[in-house]
């Protein structure tokens, strides 16, 4: 297999990778049927409307070694994975179409999380935090809930250590409203007849430190990305293997520092993106002018698109890499 070492912070154009030049129509549309809505978050069939009633909800979420196995993540329509204090990662979890009743560990905000739920408001859940980051997510179009206003939507698992022992209901803090209901479309998707463009891929690694680089495989069977982490598969207390559609690795500026206290992903402006999806790859640009809009997400053949499903997004460090081994032809 083919290795290809891919610095954040150099900017490789989709032809250096062999990206086919054939791009997609974007397209929500999921179906034949044109009356068939959509979930906004994950691009498949809601026949029945119920994300129409319901806002975002995202719920920050523990991921050590000792916040493993985690609950509810394969759950969520879109996963933000950011780095915080130390290097470690931490995960926002964004649900809409699924409501499970147990979601966690829940851990604290950080001021990256204004940036990610600015576009999407809804509400959001967090175990509290220190008081720089409170008074930053304060700022965002959301409601905001803990375990002290949060009532038996969040709950402690008296199996489980402190502080790893929070939990979130989602379908009960979904309840308590929010808006826009809607969410809006994070992502473009395509057709599911369209080809996939980019370059074909076995696997790839998000190079995070301190021992939280991730690794997704992918499974011809299931068409998604079996995720790694801490050398094992990252599998939730259902036995189920997290495994997303779609993998979007965004290089960002961590403004303060990576790992340093105070310090946040600045998601506004541009940088380089690696789209995986379909088992292929494809690099461009993320680009946004302002925190209440999406990201875009474009190269040479215009709006990059993701195949319907679960995404997740990281948030890596325009010092740190990827790896990825290119499929064998």
């Amino acid at each position: 297999m083919r290795r290809l070492f891919l610095g954040a912070a150099i900017a490789i154009a989709p032809v250096a990778l062999g990206v086919s030049t054939a791009q997609a129509s974007p397209t929500t549309t999921t179906t034949s049927s044109s009356s068939t809505y959509v979930a906004p978050l994950t691009g498949l069939p809601d026949p029945h409307g119920v994300t129409k009633k319901r806002a975002a909800l995202t719920i920050k979420i523990d991921n050590t070694p000792e916040a493993h196995a985690q609950t509810g993540i394969d759950k969520a329509d879109v996963v933000y994975e950011e780095i915080v204090e130390g290097g470690i990662t931490r995960l926002a979890a964004i649900f809409n179409s699924q409501l499970p009743t147990v979601v966690g560990p829940v851990r604290s905000v950080r001021k990256t999380d204004r940036e990610i739920v600015d576009p999407i408001g809804g509400i959001f859940a967090f175990s509290g935090g220190a008081a720089y980051a409170i008074r930053s997510i304060e700022t965002a179009p959301v409601l905001l809930f803990q375990q002290s206003n949060a009532g038996s939507a969040m709950f402690r698992n008296p199996r489980r250590p402190a502080p790893h022992n929070l939990y979130a209901n989602a379908a009960a803090l979904s309840a308590k409203g929010g808006k826009p209901k809607p969410p809006p479309a994070l992502f473009t998707y395509r057709s599911a007849s369209a080809a996939t463009p980019g370059v074909a891929v076995s696997s790839f690694t998000v190079g995070f430190g301190a021992g939280f680089e991730t690794t997704y495989t992918w499974s011809s069977k299931t068409k998604s990305w079996n995720r790694s982490i801490f050398g094992a598969p990252d599998i939730d207390t259902d036995g189920v293997r997290i495994s997303p559609k779609n993998v979007i690795v965004m290089s960002v500026n961590y403004q303060g520092g990576v790992g340093v206290e105070q310090s946040q992903a600045t998601l506004t402006g541009s940088g380089q993106v690696y789209i995986f999806t379909g088992g292929h790859v494809q690099t461009g640009k993320w680009s946004r002018t302002n925190l209440f809009k999406p990201i875009a997400y474009t190269n040479s053949n215009g709006v990059m698109t993701l195949v319907p499903g679960q995404t997740f997004v990281e948030l890596m460090a325009t010092s740190q890499h990827v790896s990825i081994t290119l499929k064998k032809k």
